[in-house]
């Protein structure tokens, strides 16, 4: 458990930093664009489908 606590510190140290928050601007401009909305879709579609 506590392997798993420091992983989320670290995670969460690293989304904070520059670097992390240039990454999080990125995927938040990627998911803005229509195409890739409808890819994600589309992914959650066939997951889900698998499921059932």
């Amino acid at each position: 458990m506590e392997d798993l606590m420091s992983l989320m510190q670290r995670i969460t140290a690293f989304l904070r930093s520059p670097r992390g928050q240039q990454l999080v601007d990125r995927g938040r401009r990627e998911m803005s664009k229509p195409e890739n909305q409808a890819r994600l879709r589309q992914i959650a579609n066939r997951l889900q489908s698998r499921r059932r």
